[in-house]
């Protein structure tokens, strides 16, 4: 069997990529029957032709020992990138299953960075085990990147960067990054430092190529730099780096020399971490132990998405019974009008809906930095009269059907309320994200069914009372 066999086409190879499970199982069933036969020669061919992020995608069809037999017929350098885009259960759990020797040879040839991440992933056993194998440059390098705190520049950071010397011309300096390139994360910016390792410029390879071959580097490099430090928030410094539309920045630390750079890379995976974990306080999915981020959606089990999905739907249920309890309190209103509970589920949801849309406006405002937690009072302003101009627009509307459904002053009441359920969803939607910023909690936590849930217990209580007074019922008390 040929290479050629195994992808038929480029559309069979996308077709497994994209999830189908006939072709996946297809391919799965064709590279092991490959493997048991011994044809490495094949196999080889096949993984060296498609990039390694598909190569990955791959080997995660099989188990992490099954993988590691398949990942092993490559070179060293070929290991490397492929464990690079391996999600990072399943490299820790492929990580596990390799042999000491072979995962040494593959974390050596790893960039810095990713390879001060595949250690930490590694329990405090592995770690000890798999230090003595690796050179000593390589030991201080991880112990050096896996200092550094968790959600830091410093924890995403890596060493290797391009430096160059202020004192030398740009004719010098293209040399040695020639000479460098292939070792270097990148060389599309190189940052000059002192003799005391201080940064005290940045230049890229565009502007020395066409810079004057005598010209010291001095002259000709960008002497404000932008630049983090090592215990910066990761989430600031890729806000920083796609305000200034960079590919690379400096970190420094407390004694201002340069320590690593945090590349386009490193922030693309922070920003997608930042948006999942929002996406998952937004719809009440958190709890304490193993994250969902960075978790194959496909293959987590079950336990751990009922871990995370269940303490916030245990805390909403009661919440939700003061919704029963507001219902309860005005059964009297509701027996002498019963065309009010027609409208009872359309009022309620009109008001989490706004409050909902208000939520996520806010929550959005406030992680890309275009509001901040004192503009509160301009917000609560503006958003009064943005919910008031939405609340009697379908306060309008569905007055006609309360007309037709239970008369003019059922009308009344329904089209009253939905201009103030709106209004009160809407604030609350608008507030509790700057509170809980206040209180120094992620205001994505102001979620969905949270907002939801505080929407319909306000919206029953204000739609009952209205009804109430309107009609002159006397509530049960």
């Amino acid at each position: 069997m040929t290479k050629e066999n195994l992808l038929e086409s480029k559309d069979f190879l996308d077709n497994v990529l994209s999830g189908d499970e006939k072709t996946r199982k297809e391919l799965a069933d064709k590279l092991d029957s490959l493997l048991s036969a011994g044809d490495r020669d094949t196999l080889r061919d096949f993984f060296s032709s498609i990039h390694p992020a598909d190569s990955a995608q791959v080997l995660e069809f099989f188990t992490p020992e099954r993988a590691c037999e398949f990942i092993t017929l490559l070179d060293i350098e070929n290991q490397a990138r492929i464990f690079n885009y391996l999600s990072p259960h399943f490299e820790t759990q492929m990580a596990s299953a390799l042999g000491r020797s072979q995962l040494a040879k593959i974390i050596g040839a790893m960039s810095h960075d990713e390879r001060a991440d595949l250690f930490n992933q590694l329990s405090p056993e592995e770690q000890e085990e798999i230090l003595p194998a690796l050179a000593q440059a390589e030991r201080e390098d991880i112990r050096k990147l896996s200092s550094y705190p968790e959600g830091t520049a410093g924890a995403v950071m890596t060493s290797d960067y391009a430096s160059l010397s202020p004192s030398i011309t740009a004719r010098a300096a293209l040399e040695k990054l020639r000479t460098e390139a292939p070792d270097k994360e990148t060389i599309y910016q190189c940052y000059v430092i002192n003799e005391q390792r201080r940064l005290v410029g940045v230049l890229s390879l565009r502007e020395l190529l066409v810079a004057s071959p005598r010209s010291l580097v001095s002259q000709i490099m960008n002497d404000q730099p932008i630049f983090a430090r090592a215990g910066d928030r990761a989430e600031e410094v890729a806000s920083i780096m796609a305000k200034y539309d960079l590919i690379a920045m400096p970190i420094i630390n407390g004694d201002e020399k340069l320590v690593g750079i945090v590349t386009f890379d490193d922030v693309h995976d922070i920003i997608e971490e930042e948006a999942t974990e929002d996406f998952h306080r937004m719809g009440s999915i958190s709890g304490r132990g193993e994250s969902l981020v960075g978790v194959n959606f496909r293959e987590t089990s079950s336990w751990l998405i009922i871990q995370k999905r269940l303490p916030w739907l245990l805390a909403l249920v009661f919440v939700n019974l003061l919704s029963g309890a507001g219902i309860a309190f005005y059964e009297s209103t509701i027996e002498a009008v019963v065309a009010l509970v027609f409208f009872l589920p359309l009022l309620i949801a009109s008001a989490g809906n706004a409050g909902s849309q208000s939520s996520t406006l806010m929550v959005r405002a406030l992680a890309t930095g275009d509001v901040k937690a004192s503009d509160w009072i301009y917000l609560l302003g503006k958003e009064v009269g943005i919910a008031l101009t939405l609340g009697l627009g379908m306060a309008l509307a569905v007055s006609m059907v309360g007309v037709l459904r239970g008369g003019p002053e059922v009308a009344v009441v329904v089209g009253l309320t939905m201009t103030i359920v709106v209004l009160f969803g809407s604030l609350v939607g608008c507030l509790l994200p700057f509170l809980l910023a206040k209180l120094k909690v992620d205001p994505a936590t102001a979620s969905v069914p949270l907002i939801t849930s505080i929407a319909d217990v306000g919206g029953i209580i204000i739609y009952f009372s209205i009804a109430t007074w309107i009609l002159h019922i006397p509530a049960t008390g």
